[in-house]
């Protein structure tokens, strides 16, 4: 099991926009529920489809730059990165068959 890596504003430029391929971020919180239950279903997601897709998290509250910039304020939320860009959203915590068929085209 590979534990899904934390990012900062300090580092999002080289660890996610810098990153080739394809990069999910997680913007998180300590307080938020829905993010504490879709954690087990992020890292089966890197577990199972690590070699095609990189999952990172992110704290929102101890990294706000990063934060408003990609306008992450209702949590969870995912952006899908490719080549620097955000190619999609995904807003919510969702059940893994769900997820899956989010990043379907990414996977």
């Amino acid at each position: 099991m590979t534990t899904i890596e934390s990012v900062t504003d300090a580092s999002f430029q080289e660890d996610v926009l810098a990153a080739p391929g394809t990069t999910v971020v997680e913007f998180w919180a300590e307080w938020c529920g829905p993010c504490r239950a879709l954690s087990p279903i992020l890292q089966q997601l890197q577990d199972e489809h690590g070699d095609r897709i990189r999952i990172v998290k992110i704290n929102a509250d101890e990294n706000m730059d990063t934060t408003v910039a990609y306008k992450a304020l209702a949590l969870p939320v995912m952006k899908v990165f490719r080549d620097g860009e955000v190619v999609k959203t995904i807003v919510g915590a969702k059940p893994k068959p769900a997820m899956e068929m989010e990043l379907a085209p990414f996977l």
